[in-house]
């Protein structure tokens, strides 16, 4: 199976959103769609899946345009999309449906991701919280240090007391968004395009989403992600395309990108002042916070001739990291020099 993404365009009168988008994903993997606020990511992703006209391309799933007859697709959507006076179960069986999924085997995964993702209590009316969800709502209650049996007593008062919403403006933005990634993965889609999954989520709450992730590029899915949080678009996709303004400015393998760059980027930590060292070496110092620094270094032959510096003067030397721009630094960059480039006309 492929996907092909091909010369996608889109404008709205004289104003251009989105400008000869291509990219292919020739096997299962994660492909990152990143840009600035504008940029055209949630249109383009709009195109590709027939939801918004197109004024030029195509996209194909093994060949064929594709719509959710061709391939079994998994859209979270950027907005909120959960009707908010109906059950949250009746939606879920409902959008299930919708993808051919039976109401038997509808349960079933709606259960599984639910346990998973500590949603329970949203969706079965009496049920407890379980895990690291009612071990945090005890200790919550009892100030984080009652005794073994005084926590157990306290946890259950905890539990009869807490209220059970069932309707989804009842949830958190952050509980929401995790209903509608689960509506997404009901079908067991082939496609799954996430569209800022992990928007509004706490730290616990983004891990257990991404363990989720992890599992679904391990059974081989192809994974559409577009998001500003570069650490977990990083830590996912193998490749990337960055968008600014509607147009692309950098498009390829994330690892031979890196690669392009060198090992340029230095994370320096000293017991002593390096100041007068990393001035005579020449190396730029892009933040500094009691005597560890952040450094730009031409290559590691300048990189290596600090460090004897600092070593021949019997300066300690914590750490000495040498490595490649990170995702992060790249898309200030990159979208930087854009602008940059605009603004010289």
């Amino acid at each position: 199976m492929s996907l092909q993404v091909s010369h996608l365009h889109k404008k709205y009168g004289d104003k251009v959103v989105v400008e000869d988008l291509s990219f292919t994903m020739p096997g299962p993997g994660v492909y990152a769609l990143l840009g600035t606020n504008g940029a055209g990511k949630t249109t383009s992703i709009r195109m590709m899946l027939g939801m918004l006209k197109r004024d030029g391309g195509e996209t194909l799933w093994n060949g064929k345009e594709l719509t959710v007859d061709s391939c079994n697709i998994g859209y979270l959507a950027e907005e909120r999309g959960l009707y908010p006076k109906y059950g949250l179960m009746e939606q879920l069986i409902y959008f299930a449906s919708l993808r051919g999924v039976s109401k038997e085997d509808a349960k079933k995964r709606i259960r599984s991701l639910a346990e998973r993702l500590e949603v329970t209590e949203y969706l079965y009316p009496g049920s407890q919280p379980s895990g690291a969800l009612a071990d945090r709502s005890a200790m919550n209650l009892a100030g984080g240090g009652p005794a073994p049996a005084q926590a157990g007593s306290l946890r259950g008062l905890a539990l009869r007391k807490k209220e059970k919403p069932k309707l989804a403006d009842q949830l958190s933005k952050g509980n929401q968004q995790k209903i509608q990634f689960m509506a997404a993965m009901l079908s067991d889609p082939e496609l799954i395009i996430l569209d800022e999954p992990l928007s509004g989520l706490d730290p616990v709450n983004t891990d257990l989403i991404r363990d989720v992730i992890r599992e679904e590029i391990a059974k081989g899915k192809y994974l559409i992600m577009s998001s500003h949080q570069m650490a977990t678009v990083e830590e996912f996709c193998t490749d990337i395309t960055i968008l600014d303004r509607s147009r692309t400015v950098l498009q390829g393998n994330l690892n031979d990108i890196k690669k392009s760059y060198g090992r340029v980027n230095l994370h320096l930590k000293c017991e002593g002042d390096a100041r007068p060292f990393i001035e005579r070496s020449g190396a730029v110092v892009l933040s500094e916070k009691e005597q560890e620094y952040q450094l730009k270094v031409k290559g590691e032959e300048q990189a290596n001739a600090l460090l004897f510096q600092l070593m021949s003067a019997k300066v300690p030397v914590i750490t000495f990291d040498l490595r490649e721009p990170s995702l992060h630094e790249i898309f200030v960059e990159k979208v930087g020099e854009v602008h940059e480039d605009q603004e010289s006309y």
